[in-house]
């Protein structure tokens, strides 16, 4: 009864009390419970109907590793090449800034579905063209590599997302500790990677796990160009089977998980990079 005539008579004082304040995180994160449920809902599905689950599962457990796989090492050139581009975005030399901001309006302007294709159609068009020209028998029996071309080709795409959020990390941030920092002595390229830039990604930390989670679900679209992800598989199963329903209840269920647990995973470190006010 205490509790509760306080909470009437201060509200603003016991919210503040006690909700999590900023950087912390909660004993139990409630968001848990629906990964679980997703979890469960999969498991009795492959214990109480084994078949056609349990075998939708068997067949396509290599196109997750492969889904996984093609999304991390994609997220990890995104992050390189993001960061650089990014870098360039606010350079103060003109061919830089020019350079970085074509290649950022250019690959915005073009769908990931048909890069995708043109990575692995007509790059290895040009790479045997050329090596016709130049008489290079290695380039003219070139083979793309349909993993590889679908990793570079995410990357590619994604990186100009990625500098833009980086670009507008680092321009959130005063001009005066630039300033600061030169003053104390330390050079631009100090002040960038000691000061600015660790800023720059706690500010954009959420930006960055939606660019993650997005990428997750859109490597899906490498099922087009070859790669046995697990959408590829799926359709492979469904087109054997003739089981549309079972199959793409299977495939969503299993994206869903991995979606939900990325969700999950990243609210953590945002919570952990997060700036205390």
């Amino acid at each position: 009864m205490e509790e509760k005539d306080n909470r009437q008579e201060n509200p603003i004082q016991w919210l503040d009390k006690n909700l999590p304040q900023a950087g912390e995180l909660t004993k139990v994160d409630a968001w848990w419970w629906l990964v679980l449920l997703v979890f469960l809902a999969i498991l009795a599905l492959v214990v109480f109907k084994p078949d056609p689950y349990a075998r939708i599962l068997n067949f396509t457990q290599d196109g997750i590793v492969i889904t996984i796989v093609v999304t991390i090492s994609s997220f990890v050139l995104t992050m390189i090449f993001g960061l650089f581009c990014g870098l360039g975005r606010v350079s103060k030399n003109r061919i830089l800034y020019g350079i970085t901001s074509i290649y950022v309006e250019i690959i915005r302007g073009i769908p990931l579905l048909v890069q995708l294709l043109v990575w692995y159609f007509a790059f290895p068009a040009i790479i045997i063209q050329l090596g016709t020209i130049l008489k290079i028998e290695s380039m003219q029996r070139y083979l793309a590599n349909p993993v590889l071309m679908a990793i570079i080709g995410i990357s590619v795409c994604y990186a100009a997302y990625m500098a833009e959020i980086v670009r507008a990390g680092i321009e959130s941030l005063p001009a005066g500790q630039m300033e600061a920092a030169r003053s104390l002595g330390m050079t631009k390229t100090q002040t960038m990677q000691y000061v600015i830039l660790p800023q720059a990604y706690r500010i954009i930390m959420p930006a960055i796990g939606n660019e993650f989670i997005s990428l997750l679900k859109d490597s899906s679209l490498v099922s087009v160009v070859a790669v046995s992800d697990l959408t590829r598989r799926g359709r492979e199963f469904m087109s054997t089977t003739f089981m549309p329903i079972e199959t793409w209840l299977m495939v969503s269920l299993l994206y869903l998980l991995m979606t939900l647990i990325t969700t999950r995973l990243t609210k953590i470190i945002e919570n952990k990079t997060k700036l205390v006010k």
